[in-house]
C-alpha cells in the first residue's frame, strides 16, 4: 500500500500504464517497453522510484548505532559513498534491504514500497540511550533513478546515491514532475527490473521469502560485511560461510521464447528431465522481457542443482541456467 497519498504525477504521461504489486503507484511502462530499456541501457532518461519508502537517521551516533543494528560496516562510512545492507532476523533471514548514503549530517536510506513501518519500528525498538532520530520521509522525497553514464545535474536539494548502476536521487517530491519534464523521458519500472533481472540484483520481497540467508542471494560482501561486530542474525551468516553452503542458490535463466507469457513469481521450476510431474526444486523470482536476451528470470533453486542441467519453469517452458551463485 502507498504511504504518500496520491500515485506518481508521471502516470498522467502520455502513453503511461500502471504498475502491478508491488510497484503500484508508479509506471510500468510509457508504450514502448524495448525502447524504454535501450534508453535505460544507453545513459538516458530516468525511472520513477516515488513509490519506495525513504528513511532518514540523523544525530551524532546514527553511523555508529547503524553499525549495531545492519550488516553493513557504516561506522566509518563517508560522506557521498553509496553502500547497502540488510536486516536480519535473529536466525538470519532477510527482512530489510536499505540502500543507503550519508551526506555527513543525515543517513538516508530508500526501501521496498511499504516497508518503511517495519523498519522503522525496529529500529525505533533498539534505540536507547543513543542520540539518533529516525523519521519517515516518504511523503516529502521521491526516489529517481538516473542510469549510469547519465549526464543529467543533480538539481539542488536532492541527495545522491551513485553506484556502478546509476545514481538514485532522493528529490523533493514537489519537484517530481517538473525534473521529469526537463530531464526525462520517463521510462517504466519494467524496463528498470529487465535491466536488474540481468544484472542478478535480488530484490527483497521477489527474491527472498521467510526463510532467505545473504548467502543464497550473493548478498555477502556486498550487503554483508563479514568483519565487523556482531548484529542480530550474525551468528547464522558466520556459521554458513566458516562451516557450510546455503540451501538454496540465486540462478539466472534464460527461458524459451516461444512462450507467449512469463511465468510468474513462485512458478515451480524442475529438471527438464523430471517432465512438469517431477519435484519442484526451486521457484522462479522474477522474470522480465529483455530488449536483447529475450525472455530471461531469476530463480531459487536447491543448492545442489547440477549447474548445466536443462531445466522446465512451470508446466512447459524449457530453461537453460547461468550460475550466480556457486553451489
Amino acid at each position: 500500500m502507498l504511504r504518500h497519498s496520491k500515485a506518481s504525477p508521471l502516470l498522467s504521461l502520455p502513453g503511461a500504464v500502471a504498475a502491478e504489486a508491488p510497484d503500484e503507484g508508479v509506471a510500468a511502462h510509457y508504450g514502448d517497453l524495448f525502447r524504454e530499456q535501450r534508453t535505460l541501457a544507453g545513459g538516458s532518461g530516468l525511472v520513477d522510484l516515488s513509490h519506495r519508502g525513504v528513511v532518514t537517521v540523523t544525530g551524532s551516533d546514527r553511523l555508529s548505532w547503524l553499525h549495531l543494528l545492519i550488516t553493513q560496516h557504516v561506522s566509518e562510512l563517508p560522506a557521498g559513498q553509496a553502500t547497502e545492507a540488510l536486516v536480519l532476523s535473529a536466525n538470519g533471514h532477510i527482512e530489510h534491504a536499505l540502500y543507503l548514503v550519508d551526506d555527513g549530517e543525515t543517513t538516508w536510506a530508500h526501501v521496498e514500497p511499504g516497508t518503511q513501518d517495519g523498519l522503522i519500528a525496529y529500529l525505533e525498538s533498539m534505540k536507547f540511550f543513543y542520540r539518533v532520530e529516525v523519521a519517515d520521509r516518504t511523503d516529502e522525497f521521491a526516489v529517481v533513478h538516473l542510469p549510469a553514464g547519465s549526464i543529467t545535474e543533480v538539481p539542488e536539494g536532492a541527495t545522491v546515491r551513485e553506484t556502478a548502476h546509476g545514481r538514485d536521487l532522493f528529490l523533493p517530491r514537489a519537484r517530481l514532475a517538473e525534473f521529469a519534464a526537463a530531464h526525462g523521458p520517463a521510462v517504466g519500472v519494467l524496463a528498470y527490473e529487465a535491466l536488474r533481472v540481468e544484472g542478478h540484483r535480488p530484490r527483497v520481497g521477489l527474491e527472498t521469502d521467510h526463510r532467505t540467508i545473504p548467502h543464497e542471494l550473493g548478498w555477502i560482501g556486498t550487503a554483508v560485511h563479514l568483519q565487523k561486530g556482531c548484529y542480530r542474525g550474525q551468528e547464522t551468516v558466520a556459521r554458513v560461510h566458516n562451516l557450510g553452503k546455503p540451501p538454496r542458490r540465486l540462478v539466472f535463466l534464460h527461458l524459451d521464447g516461444s512462450e507467449v507469457s512469463l511465468p510468474g513469481h513462485g512458478t515451480p521450476v524442475r529438471l527438464a528431465s523430471d517432465g512438469p510431474e517431477g519435484r519442484a526444486l526451486g521457484f522462479v523470482t522474477t522474470a522480465a522481457r529483455h530488449h536483447e536476451l529475450g525472455p530471461i528470470a531469476l530463480a531459487l533453486v536447491k543448492r545442489n542443482v547440477a549447474v548445466d542441467a536443462p531445466l522446465l519453469v512451470g508446466e512447459a517452458t524449457a530453461a537453460s541456467q547461468e550460475v550466480v551463485v556457486e553451489p
